[in-house]
C-alpha cells in the first residue's frame, strides 16, 4: 500500500489500518531461549557447588561467595540479552524493570533462602567447630524455649497498645483540625517526637527523665506521694513504661495520617449535618468516624506492622527485664546473637517469627477487608 493510499484511508476514517509489528526470526528466538536456559543452568550449578563447598561436602577452594555473585551477574546479563532476542521491542522495555527485579531477588529473596539454610545449622561464633547441619534441633529447642514464648506473649500486649495509640492520635488529629490558635505551631510540636530516633528517646526519657534516683519524673512522683517511683522494677509498670515511650514516638505518625484524612472530608457534609440539627458528638460518631474508617484502618495496620519490630527502646532501657516482662521477640533474638553468638538458633527464631508475622498480617488484612465490605 502506497503512502498516498494510507493517507487517503486515514482521511476517509478507515480504522482497519494497523501498524505492522516487527517480525522476530524464529532462529533468533531459539537462540535467546538457549542463552537464558544455559545461563540459568550455569547459575544453578554454581549455587549447588558453592553450597556443597560451604557445607564441607566437597572442597573447591572457594574463600567466599564471590563466584556465585559473578555467576549471578553473568546470568542477569544473559537474561536481559535473551529477553531482547525473544521479545524484540517488548524485551527492550522489560530491561527497564529488570534491574529492580534482580535487586529484589539479590537483596530479599536470596537472603531469605540463605537464612532458611542457616536456621537448620549449629553455628555458634564462639565455637571452633564452625557451621554444621543439625536438622530440626533448633526447632525443637525453640519449641521448648519459655523465653521465646514469653516474648511472643508480650507482643500481644504491645499490639493491643496500638489501639490506645490510635485513640490518642485521633483526638489530637481532631484538635489540630479544629480552628484553634497557633494551630501550625502545635502541628509541628506534636510531630517532633516522630522525628527523633527511638534510641535517642530511650536514653533521653528511659535513662534520664525516668531514672529512679535523680530523674525528674521520679522526683515528681515522690512529691506526689509515690514512695518508690521505680518505673522499671515491677513487670507491669515496666511494660507500661515501655508502651508509653513507644507511644510517644509513634502517635505522631498515626496522627498525621488521620489529620490528612480529616482534611479530605468535604465541609459541605459537616455543614449539612449541623443544619439538620446534629450535635458535635453525633456528627463525629455518625459522619466523621465512618468516613475516616479507610484511613483509620490503614494507619492502625501500618502501626501494628511497625510494632511487631519493636526492639530498640527495650534493648536500651530494660534489656527485656525485669524477668522478661518487657521483652519483645526482636529484642530476644538480638540478645541471642549478641550475648550468646548463637547464629543458627537465632536465625531459626527469626525465621519462625517472620512466618508468624506473614500469617498474622495476612489474616488481619483478610478480616479487615471483609469487615469493610460489610460496612460499605
Amino acid at each position: 500500500m502506497s503512502e498516498a493510499e494510507i493517507g487517503a484511508g486515514a482521511l476517509a476514517g478507515d480504522h482497519s489500518i494497523k501498524p505492522v509489528s516487527s517480525h522476530i526470526p524464529s532462529g533468533r528466538k531459539t537462540a535467546g531461549r538457549w542463552l537464558i536456559g544455559l545461563a540459568t543452568l550455569g547459575l544453578a550449578a554454581m549455587a549447588l557447588l558453592q553450597g556443597l563447598d560451604s557445607a564441607g561436602t566437597i572442597v573447591l577452594g572457594f574463600e567466599s561467595w564471590r563466584p556465585l555473585l559473578y555467576t549471578y551477574l553473568a546470568w542477569a546479563v544473559a537474561l536481559g540479552a535473551g529477553q531482547v532476542m525473544i521479545r524484540g521491542e517488548a524485551g527492550h522495555r522489560a530491561l527497564f524493570l529488570l534491574p529492580a527485579v534482580l535487586f529484589t531477588v539479590s537483596m530479599v529473596i536470596f537472603p531469605t533462602i540463605f537464612g532458611l539454610y542457616i536456621a537448620f545449622t549449629d553455628w555458634n561464633l564462639s565455637s571452633f567447630a564452625g557451621r554444621q547441619l543439625n536438622g530440626l534441633d533448633n526447632l525443637r529447642a525453640l519449641w521448648a524455649d519459655p523465653y521465646y514464648w514469653n516474648a511472643l506473649g508480650n507482643m500481644v500486649w504491645y499490639v493491643l497498645a496500638v489501639l490506645v495509640q490510635y485513640a490518642i492520635a485521633f483526638g489530637l488529629a481532631l484538635l489540630l483540625n479544629a480552628e484553634i490558635r497557633a494551630r501550625k505551631f502545635f502541628r509541628v510540636a506534636f510531630l517532633m517526637p516522630f522525628m527523633l530516633s527511638p534510641v535517642a528517646v530511650s536514653w533521653m526519657i528511659g535513662k534520664s527523665i525516668m531514672e529512679y534516683r535523680f530523674g525528674p519524673a521520679a522526683s515528681l512522683a515522690r512529691f506526689l506521694g509515690w514512695e518508690n517511683p521505680a518505673f522499671f522494677a515491677s513487670p507491669w509498670m515496666a511494660r507500661i513504661s515501655i508502651m508509653a515511650m513507644d507511644g510517644w514516638v509513634s502517635i505522631p505518625f498515626i496522627m498525621i495520617l488521620l489529620l490528612a484524612g480529616l482534611q479530605a472530608i468535604p465541609n459541605d457534609i459537616l455543614e449539612a449535618a449541623r443544619i439538620d440539627g446534629a450535635k458535635a458528638w453525633q456528627s463525629l460518631w455518625k459522619i466523621t468516624f465512618p468516613l475516616m474508617l479507610p484511613v483509620s484502618v490503614t494507619a492502625v495496620i501500618l502501626r501494628i506492622i511497625f510494632e511487631l519490630k519493636l526492639a530498640d527502646i527495650v534493648i536500651n532501657v530494660t534489656s527485656g527485664g525485669p524477668g522478661g516482662a518487657t521483652d519483645t521477640v526482636s529484642s530476644f533474638i538480638y540478645r541471642e546473637y549478641r550475648d550468646r553468638s548463637n547464629v543458627g538458633y537465632g536465625t531459626m527464631l527469626a525465621q519462625v517469627y517472620f512466618i508468624m508475622i506473614i500469617i498474622f498480617v495476612t489474616g488481619l488484612l483478610s478480616l479487615v477487608s471483609r469487615w469493610m465490605r460489610r460496612l460499605t
